[in-house]
């Protein structure tokens, strides 16, 4: 329990550095950040406050999903926004493109690793996740229609109200789900003879 517990937080924190990094490279990020930067440029917050808003208000539509939520969905919506604002707060200035460049892989890497922390600690989905499977348990609909329904409309809402769209968007899309099908079972045992297919990161 103690060993889960910490791959939990490690997990979560490194998830919120490396959205950060993403946020910091100015290349593009993942279709929910260009969502959340989108609200934070119309409202004037930091990134790290509206995921932690957005992922507070996803929760309640747990509710009439009758969706629980654990330990790590709980964790997930405060956690992560407060490491993705501390670290921006700390990264220094970076104009060059090559490093801004590798600093968008190893976002990537980085978010793949703390994605395959998180779900292999077991202490349940992130409140976005937990709204894609509500749905799909209440409808039948298929998940992989439902995730890319939900991720096109916070893409083009944030797209809509100016989030950082570009290049490291559409890398993040091709990659992150084979990055995590490769991470998983460092973080999770059980799964290596499995080895799930993963579209898309399943931790928010």
């Amino acid at each position: 329990m103690v060993r889960r517990l910490l791959q939990l937080y490690i997990g979560l924190v490194l998830y919120g550095v490396s959205t950060a990094m993403f946020v910091h490279a100015r290349l593009g990020v993942d279709p929910w950040d260009v969502f959340h930067l989108g609200v934070g440029r119309i409202f004037s917050l930091t990134i790290g406050t509206v995921m932690i808003v957005v992922g507070a208000l996803v929760l309640l539509l747990w509710i009439p999903l009758r969706q629980r939520p654990g330990l790590g969905t709980l964790s997930n919506v405060v956690l992560i926004g407060l490491a993705a604002d501390a670290t921006l707060a700390l990264l220094p200035p970076v104009e060059s493109l090559v490093v801004r460049s590798l600093l968008l892989g190893a976002a990537v890497l980085l978010n793949a690793i703390a994605t395959g922390m998180y779900i292999g600690a077991g202490f349940g989905a992130g409140p976005r996740d937990g709204l894609m499977t509500g749905i799909h348990a209440r409808t039948g609909w298929s998940i992989r229609a439902i995730r890319t329904a939900i991720e096109l409309t916070v893409l083009l809402a944030g797209i809509m109200m100016g989030g950082a769209f570009g290049v490291g968007t559409i890398i993040y899309a091709l990659t992150i789900g084979p990055l995590i099908q490769l991470f998983l079972p460092w973080f999770q045992p059980a799964a290596r003879d499995k080895q799930p297919a993963v579209s898309a990161p399943a931790i928010r």
